[in-house]
């Protein structure tokens, strides 16, 4: 793997609508994340697209964890061109699915343990199956799916107590935004794994109960169209309303480096 520190700072962001979103692409992430585990480090991580970026803005607390988070990755071409058009050419798309899968062929490589929390009920752990089947030597030490319902305090402290037995390198939370970024901020402290990451449908993508657009839709800034005609019921408020406002907000406060 060519480590892409060499050619992007860690810690470069740019300031979409006030959140600021890292200046990264999928190779320099995949660096920052090794880069963490074999320091040891204990750090979170956002995968924001339009629509979890404008929730984020609309909430103090969300904009902090966003803000302060280890990364804040640009899931999404909208949060991509905002990037570029702040003068970072080589801020690329790191989108939810791509990003699991490429890291689990890297933990696959590098020994690097997972842990799955979230989804469906059995989704969690069809997931860890479908990447053994795909990477053999892959470690995945747990996986689980918690109730819709809030959780006691004695249900969260088992949660915990299984997760750091399990001693995972990374936890990824299929929870969807913005409820599992706010897990993952009340958690961070109390959970030994290096990395906390929030993936939201990736998970369903990976075990077939979504299908992604095709990739000329992606890489033109359309899959959200393809999504809102699979999903039209759940998803036409966030598309319809949430790209004008986007738009307009991006025009009233251009994007601009930190």
């Amino acid at each position: 793997m060519t480590d892409m520190h060499t050619e992007l700072a860690a810690a470069d962001r740019v300031d979409v609508l006030g959140i600021h979103v890292s200046v990264t692409n999928l190779d320099h992430t995949i660096g920052t994340f090794a880069r963490w585990i074999d320091g040891d480090e204990r750090q979170l991580v956002c995968v924001a697209d339009m629509n979890a970026l404008l929730h984020a803005r609309a909430d103090e607390r969300l904009t902090e964890v966003y803000n302060t988070a280890g990364l804040t990755v640009p899931d999404g071409m909208p949060l991509v061109w905002a990037g570029k058009k702040a003068g970072f050419e080589r801020m690329d798309r790191v989108a939810g699915p791509d990003l699991l899968e490429r890291v689990m062929a890297e933990a696959a490589d590098r020994g690097w343990t997972q842990y799955f929390y979230g989804g469906a009920e059995g989704v969690a752990e069809e997931l860890g199956d479908t990447f053994q089947e795909r990477h053999p030597a892959l470690k995945v030490v747990g996986a689980e799916c918690p109730p819709y319902r809030p959780l006691t305090e004695t249900e969260d402290a088992e949660v915990m107590a299984r997760m750091n037995a399990a001693r995972p390198d990374i936890v990824w939370v299929g929870l969807g935004a913005p409820k599992q970024e706010r897990w993952m901020a009340d958690h961070r402290d109390r959970l030994n794994a290096s990395i906390l990451i929030g993936v939201g449908a990736a998970f369903d993508f990976h075990t077939g109960r979504l299908d992604r657009a095709p990739l000329w839709m992606q890489r033109a800034g359309l899959e959200w169209s393809y999504r809102l005609y699979k999903e039209p019921k759940r998803l036409w408020r966030r598309y319809l309303l949430g790209i004008p406002r986007f738009g307009l907000g991006i025009m009233r406060r251009p994007p601009r480096p930190l």
